[in-house]
C-alpha cells in the first residue's frame, strides 16, 4: 500500500455542522492533537463540549476544549480529535498534528 506524503503545509477540508472550509494547514509532528482557531470552529457551528486537554505550548501550559472533527487530508476522510485555541494571530488556522498523521498514515517530506 502506498502511503501517502504532506509537506509542511497541506489542503484540508473541514466539515461543520452544514458548513466546510478548505484551509491550508500546518503539520506539526511535535503536536500531539491537532488544533483549530476557535473563530473557525465557531464559523462551522462546531460547538465545544465538556472535554478539555492541558496544552504546552511556547505560550506556556494551558487549558483548551476538545472538538471531534471530520477532516479530508490528501483525499482521506477521517475524524479527529482537536484543541481549540486562539490562533488568529498565526499563519495557520489549523495545525495537523500527530493524531492525524497517525489516523492518515501520512509520511512526512519537508521538501514536498
Amino acid at each position: 500500500m502506498k502511503r501517502a506524503v504532506l509537506g509542511l503545509t497541506s489542503k484540508i477540508t473541514i466539515y461543520g455542522k452544514g458548513r466546510q472550509k478548505t484551509v491550508t494547514a500546518r503539520v506539526d509532528t511535535g503536536a500531539t492533537k491537532a488544533s483549530i482557531d476557535k473563530t473557525l470552529a465557531a464559523w462551522l457551528k462546531l460547538v465545544p463540549g465538556k472535554r478539555t486537554k492541558i496544552v504546552k505550548s511556547s505560550l506556556g501550559v494551558s487549558k483548551r476544549p476538545v472538538i471531534e472533527i471530520k477532516v479530508k487530508v490528501d483525499g482521506k476522510t477521517l475524524k479527529a480529535d482537536f484543541t481549540v485555541a486562539e490562533r488568529s494571530y498565526l499563519t495557520y488556522p489549523v495545525l495537523i498534528g500527530q493524531n492525524i498523521l497517525r489516523g492518515g498514515k501520512f509520511i512526512i517530506d519537508p521538501l514536498q
